[in-house]
């Protein structure tokens, strides 16, 4: 009789965590969650019972965390590849801002192929550094708690590319940062920069300009990947073929 009623009870309690809507806040869930641990569940089963998607904390975490590394894999490979960044228009760098006078100049005198130059390498040092963002991803990944996966899940379409970007920002900044430095001067951007400023400089009544290559490359180097990790996360959740697993196609389902 009492195994009887409290498997009516250990119901009642299900019904109400799959019932009452997200929005009414958490007491009931709190209430719920700590009834159901009452009576031996764990948390995990509880958590996965209470979001309806019949899933445990584990699962989501661990599909999750699948789901991120192979999709910054994917990054990581697409723009370090040759022309992972000089010929794709929506992350390729251009010239610093404070060089668009000297643009200008140069073309308007038949030197458009020095600005241009100078602007390829700009690109190759970035397709260069970009494997620096690897590891810093799947350390990111291996450091994500049970609450940080579980708010991901739940959260906007790039919600784990915004946490990589809190995470990882300054220490891949650093790390990209004497990569590009190194390929700038082994791809002749240097020598291509003071080759286009001399003839710059040699035109009539043009203002002095400086920029900071390397710290430009970075900025648009972090940009470029972070843009194609926050498309590459939105496709997991959205589009079925991306699911190259059976943990990410029942964890995203």
């Amino acid at each position: 009789m009492i195994k009887k009623y409290t498997n009516i009870w250990l119901t009642f309690i299900v019904f109400l965590l799959l019932a009452v809507p997200v929005h009414a806040g958490n007491s009931w869930l709190e209430k719920g969650t700590d009834s159901l641990k009452s009576f031996g569940l764990t948390e995990e089963t509880v958590t996965g019972a209470a979001s309806g998607t019949g899933l445990s904390v584990a699962e989501i975490s661990a599909g999750l965390k699948e789901a991120l590394r192979v999709g910054s894999e994917n990054v990581v490979q697409q723009l370090s590849a040759t022309n992972g960044f000089n010929t794709d228009k929506a992350i390729h760098i251009p010239l610093p801002e404070s060089l668009s006078m000297v643009k200008t100049a140069l073309d308007k005198v038949g030197y458009s192929s020095l600005t241009d130059d100078l602007e390829l390498k700009l690109n190759r040092a970035a397709e260069a550094a970009t494997p620096q963002a690897k590891k810093m991803f799947l350390d990111a990944i291996s450091t994500m708690t049970f609450e940080d996966a579980q708010a991901i899940y739940k959260g906007a379409d790039d919600a784990a590319t915004q946490y990589f970007k809190e995470k990882m920002s300054p220490g891949l900044a650093g790390a990209m940062e004497p990569v590009i430095d190194k390929t700038l001067s082994q791809v002749g951007a240097v020598q291509a920069y003071d080759t286009m400023m001399g003839e710059y400089k040699a035109l009539p009544f043009v203002p002095d300009v400086k920029s900071n290559l390397t710290g430009h490359v970075v900025d648009k180097g972090m940009a470029g990947i972070f843009h194609y990790m926050a498309l590459e996360e939105k496709a997991i959740r959205q589009d079925p073929i991306k699911r190259t697993t059976q943990l990410l196609q029942k964890v995203f389902n």
